[in-house]
């Protein structure tokens, strides 16, 4: 077995049922898969249980590749690919449902890596830690350009909770399952971006400091993080 190493944030989940309980939020059966950070395979076993009609396993760390590789020879709809999630280019692909165990480290870095992909993706579930799942969560308060692009690209819900106990080895944190079932409505995501990262640059300050609006309206005289998610889509909808 392949030591879980701590470079890559690698915490292995070997419990069946939850496997199965993650696999049971979406539908797999003649599905584009597509699992980030496949690890030994717990996951993908579950995956394959389905039927789905291609599952890509998206691995870097060399040892499990070749451990992936061996495990699977005989699979003809399993593609194994040894890359770094965040160099991998995913406009080539349609309707895609990624699932994964993320690797704390970089769950919120590689999320918004795949939000630019919004177009080749159906619905994202994943595995992260419990603070930062509540950081996309645009229903709670304090707005923040997570919650923000969230809401604008996706519908999102808080699954569920796992505990540390399932992992190998044991993370120090609980750990969330989320979903995010994606919009298929036309947006311009630069605008998006644009928009957030003006907005977002110093909450301290009012809102009309920090973006330009040509226009009056009651809601630029708060602080962004003041503001509930519609009151905030109210102000980029004039933006």
């Amino acid at each position: 077995m392949v030591r879980a190493k701590k470079s890559l944030s690698q915490n292995f989940l070997t419990d069946k049922n939850i496997s199965k309980k993650i696999i049971n939020l979406t539908n797999i059966k003649n599905k584009n898969i597509l699992e980030i950070g496949a690890g030994y395979g717990f996951m993908t076993d579950e995956i394959l249980k389905q039927h789905p009609r291609n599952i890509i396993l998206i691995e870097k760390d060399f040892n499990l590749i070749k451990f992936l590789n061996e495990k699977y020879k005989k699979f003809k709809n399993v593609i194994i690919i040894e890359e770094d999630i965040l160099k991998f280019d995913l406009k080539d692909f349609k309707n895609l449902i990624i699932i994964s165990n993320l690797p704390y480290n970089v769950s919120t870095k590689i999320i918004l890596y795949l939000f630019q992909y919004y177009k080749n993706i159906n619905e994202m579930i994943f595995m992260i830690q419990k603070e930062v799942a509540v950081k996309f969560d645009y229903n709670l308060p304090k707005m923040n350009k997570y919650k923000f692009m969230t809401k604008i690209i996706s519908n999102y819900n808080i699954c569920f909770d796992v505990s540390p106990k399932v992992f190998k080895p044991k993370p120090k944190v609980t750990s969330s399952v989320v979903k995010f079932k994606i919009n298929k409505k036309n947006f311009n995501l630069i605008k998006a971006n644009n928009f957030s990262k003006n907005i977002f640059k110093n909450v301290r300050k009012m809102i009309y400091n920090n973006i330009k609006i040509n226009c009056k309206h009651k809601l630029l005289n708060k602080r962004v993080n003041e503001l509930t998610i519609n009151e905030l889509l109210s102000i980029y909808n004039l933006f």
